[in-house]
């Protein structure tokens, strides 16, 4: 028994694995799969599944006869075995975060509504603060749109949609601008305020609240496995190397 491997002329010793998956910045990724393997032991498949399962890995690979499957199985050096657990293992996953999260996804919900929310609003920006209280009176007034303000004045890129913005999650824009929509009513004009080197003019448009539809619900146990993967992978300080037999990969 020894930690050699030999990769065509390449000999490599079990200890340099992790610093060669390091090198070649696979360790995350390496880890990442070894994580997952075990999260899913205990998951089977049923035979319709598995039956699927293969005929989709086919497809995506153009494994579309005998001789293509063949071919493909001796050049990534797997049996028809292999292969088949390979193609399984993504459904064997979406059953483990099923499993995992379904009953934790109403209270994750509450937790990040506020910022799966979405908005559209309209934004000027300018560096000129004379300009911005001048336009901000204008539109207010009713003597210009907001939107024929944008184009011909706003210094940003939203002056090519006449200063729309979105629909986007409300956590997405500035965490001043997000603070100032969360507590606007759709139509509501803000006065000019500083924002870094800009005086900002801002109205909401529209205001479009989560819902825990069956989108929401993938979304946020995909986002809660996720963040259990993070961690687990932080966990992982070193790899042991063990040892095994002499390998060859030609």
């Amino acid at each position: 028994m020894t930690g050699v491997y030999k990769v065509g002329e390449t000999i490599i010793k079990a200890e340099e694995i992790p610093s060669r998956l390091k090198h070649y910045q696979m360790m995350v990724p390496f880890v990442r799969e070894v994580i997952l393997d075990e999260a899913i032991a205990d998951i089977t498949c049923t035979e319709e599944e598995a039956a699927a399962a293969l005929e989709k890995f086919a497809a995506q690979h153009q494994l579309t006869s005998p001789e293509a499957q063949k071919a493909w199985l001796n050049l990534n050096k797997l049996t028809l075995e292999e292969a088949q657990a390979i193609a399984e293992r993504p459904i064997k996953i979406e059953k483990f975060k099923r499993e995992r999260w379904t009953n934790k996804v109403e209270s994750h919900f509450i937790t990040r509504k506020s910022s799966l929310d979405h908005v559209v609003y309209s934004l000027i920006r300018t560096k000129n603060p004379g300009l911005a209280h001048e336009l901000y009176f204008r539109i207010s007034e009713g003597e210009q749109e907001f939107s024929e303000a944008a184009r011909e004045y706003s210094d940003g890129p939203e002056s090519r949609t006449g200063g729309i913005m979105g629909p986007v999650s409300l956590a997405q824009p500035h965490p001043a601008i997000s603070k100032l929509l969360a507590v606007s009513q759709p139509g509501q004009l803000w006065p000019p305020r500083p924002l870094s080197e800009w005086m900002v003019i801002i109205r909401l448009e529209k205001f479009i609240p989560a819902q825990l539809d069956e989108s929401m619900r993938r979304h946020l146990i995909d986002e809660l496995f996720e963040t259990w993967l993070r961690e687990e992978i932080a966990k992982v300080g070193c790899l042991e190397p063990l040892h095994t037999e002499v390998s060859s990969v030609s």
